[in-house]
């Protein structure tokens, strides 16, 4: 774990960023996310653990995308770091410092290409991101 998202994790409840990442991944379904990704970035970078990676089909379900993590990991107690980009619903990013998840539009997350961006990570698998 990067010392920041350790920084962070202490502030959880010492919930694990794979929980997490699980959590908001099962939030992101639960929305009919489109393609969620999840990223292994422990091996390549010292800015957090997982990027959660998908899209929504309009601005108003990126919006809903973004709440729906929100919501789900308030309702255990985890709050964001920061929250960027729901007023425009382009790109929403919310910094859990251990989890990053990227929620865009089609069209920015085509442009931005953050899986190729990070094409050293690590691709998780359903199984191996836990339960959703």
């Amino acid at each position: 774990m990067s010392e920041r998202a350790a920084r962070v994790d202490a502030s959880c409840g010492g919930l694990s960023a794979e929980d997490k990442a699980a959590r908001a991944r099962g939030a992101l379904i639960d929305r009919r996310a489109v393609d969620p990704v999840l990223l292994d970035m422990r091996e390549i970078t010292l800015i957090t653990d997982y990027f959660l990676i998908c899209h929504g089909t309009s601005s108003v379900h990126v919006r809903a995308l973004g709440d729906a993590v929100l919501e789900s990991l308030k309702e255990i107690g985890v709050r964001p770091s920061g929250v960027e980009g729901r007023g425009e619903a382009q790109w929403v990013l919310l910094d859990y410092g251990d989890v990053i998840v990227h929620i865009f539009g089609q069209e920015e997350r085509e442009f931005y290409s953050l899986e190729r961006l990070w094409s050293d990570a690590r691709r998780l698998s359903d199984r191996e991101s836990g339960p959703s």
